[in-house]
């Protein structure tokens, strides 16, 4: 297990290494995401277990100094909460964001982005559902809906969206500076 994990991590670096604008945070769901399952469905006495690349892309992220979080909408959050405890994962995260369902993702990014002060435009979210995908996205969050939890490929999926949309901002305020101002634009995404 934990070969098969140190394996994951070092393709996950060489993936993050690949890029040369990065996000600040990366936010993840939980259910169908990080782990197989809904935690509502579960014991908090039951011992939990990841997706296949989960903990080496965890690993990966916080080896290359990137800040890791969790949004999660759960009626549950003592067993998510004793999940990630389980698993010895909740030192990993910044922010745990994990509370019910009457909830919108988009409470747990502006309290994310408050306890933080990361950008929303400097982050990346992975969540197995579409419409916080959408809601997410709309903030300015790269929002990257993943079919069977993360994986490498989502996670270079991520990062690829994550660089396209950082350019792409960056493009438009370029052009606005020049429109508007007589000052060049000097600011560095990856400083």
């Amino acid at each position: 297990m934990a070969e098969k994990t140190e394996k994951v991590k070092g393709e996950a670096v060489q993936i993050i290494e690949g890029f040369e604008v990065l996000p600040k945070l990366v936010v993840f769901d939980l259910d169908y995401t990080l782990w197989p399952f809904y935690c509502e469905c579960r014991s908090k006495w039951e011992m939990p277990s990841l997706y296949p690349h989960a903990k080496g892309i965890l690993f990966a992220l916080k080896e290359k100094g990137i800040d890791v979080a969790i949004a999660s909408r759960s009626p549950t959050s003592d067993i998510a909460t004793a999940f990630l405890n389980k698993l010895g994962l909740s030192s990993f995260f910044v922010a745990q964001e994990i509370y019910s369902s009457w909830t919108h993702k988009t409470d747990h990014f502006q309290r994310i982005h408050s306890r933080t002060g990361v950008p929303l435009n400097s982050m990346l979210f992975f969540d197995d559902e579409n419409r916080n995908i959408q809601s997410v996205s709309k903030m300015g969050v790269t929002s990257i809906l993943v079919g069977d939890g993360v994986n490498l490929g989502s996670l270079r999926e991520g990062l690829t969206q994550f660089s396209r949309n950082w350019n792409a901002a960056q493009k438009n305020k370029q052009k606005w500076l020049s429109n508007y101002s007589n000052k060049p634009d000097t600011s560095n995404p990856a400083a």
